[in-house]
């Protein structure tokens, strides 16, 4: 079964000074142990990229490019990264109006019409209430 992990999951992960750094690490591999496929798309790693890189002082984890890259690396070799296709794109569309989605939450969008797409039907993240509207999905939270 596969499983998409979001962004603040994994950026908790790469954060010791995280108080849910635990939960993320141990709920990653946890998963890894029992056979799930974890998934991240492009925007997943582009969303890390930005937290990670931002200064702490801008609510970042303060890394550097080389850091970021490197992690970045390590996360495509235990993640399957799925493509971004116009199938995404037309299923986000379909989202945004049918659900009325605006602002930053078209981000959230865009990860259920990926998963969607790719017949993913869980996600791990530390922002369950944001997927609730979706009904083809399910929300869990690290434990």
């Amino acid at each position: 079964m596969s499983v998409f992990v979001d962004t603040n999951v994994l950026l908790r992960a790469a954060d010791p000074g995280d108080p849910k750094h635990e939960a993320a690490t141990r709920t990653i591999s946890e998963l890894l142990e029992t056979g799930e496929t974890l998934c991240i798309t492009p925007q997943i790693a582009a969303e890390f990229w930005n937290v990670a890189t931002r200064p702490v002082a801008n609510n970042g984890l303060g890394m550097s490019i080389d850091e970021v890259r490197d992690e970045i690396s390590r996360l495509e070799r235990f993640f399957s990264v799925l493509p971004e296709s116009i199938e995404v794109y037309s299923e986000r569309k379909r989202l945004v109006a049918e659900h009325k989605v605006q602002g930053v939450k078209v981000h959230d969008a865009r990860i259920v019409a990926a998963m969607n797409v790719h017949g993913i039907t869980r996600i791990v993240t530390f922002n369950a209430d944001d997927f609730r509207r979706y009904g083809s999905i399910t929300a869990t939270l690290p434990s």
